[in-house]
């Protein structure tokens, strides 16, 4: 939504006072960085007041930020797309000893795909990807790699619904994670690093 009214909002900004609400921490998209270039170039003050984020709530499932690597997002996949360029990534991370946190796809107000040549657009359900989802992805790329250091049998961290009263960490295997529900958005997966130190392996071990 920011992409489509970033003008419409700050022309809005120049004689008044606009408040813009994110998910996460406002700095963590590319979108809010290019917004905060163009209200500069337009005069128009800007303040940002930071927010928790998964990217530093992730530890709360006990491994250290400091071991994290490149973070990648898992997309959707559909009868036609299937990128696997992520999984290079998380295999970067991994072969440097390195945990890496996926974030997983979200849609919303997305148009199908029969409205996109039409002058009224339809769009399709919210949809959320689960760890379950994101799994088992991961699972069917390992299945087509020839030699990957990633196994089916390699540990992930699966956690939903972060810092809420009601929040989920489980600790299995790609391929159980498969097969595992924790429940209402959002989720997100971490493919810890092969190599954990002895305090990250003692908190995991509640999880599992």
């Amino acid at each position: 939504m920011c992409e489509s009214y970033i003008d419409d909002i700050l022309k809005e900004a120049q004689d008044k006072d606009i408040a813009l609400l994110v998910v996460g921490d406002p700095l963590g998209a590319t979108t809010h960085t290019d917004m905060l270039l163009r209200a500069k170039q337009m005069g128009v003050k800007s303040q940002i007041v930071h927010n928790a984020s998964i990217m530093n709530a992730v530890s709360c499932c006990g491994l250290q930020l400091y071991n994290f690597g490149e973070t990648v997002s898992i997309p959707y996949w559909t009868e036609t797309w299937k990128p696997d360029s992520f999984f290079e990534k998380i295999e970067n991370n991994f072969s440097r000893n390195l945990h890496t946190l996926c974030l997983l796809d979200i849609k919303v107000k997305e148009p199908t795909e029969e409205s996109l040549t039409k002058k009224v657009r339809q769009y399709m359900d919210p949809k959320f990807m689960s760890v379950k989802e994101a799994a088992v992805q991961l699972v069917q790329i390992i299945e087509n790699k020839s030699n990957p250091g990633i196994k089916k049998s390699s540990t992930a961290v699966g956690l939903s619904r972060v810092g809420s009263t009601d929040q989920r960490i489980a600790v299995k295997s790609l391929e159980e994670m498969q097969h595992l529900d924790l429940g209402p958005p959002l989720h997100s997966l971490v493919i810890p690093a092969p190599d954990l130190h002895p305090l990250e392996l003692d908190y995991l071990e509640q999880f599992r």
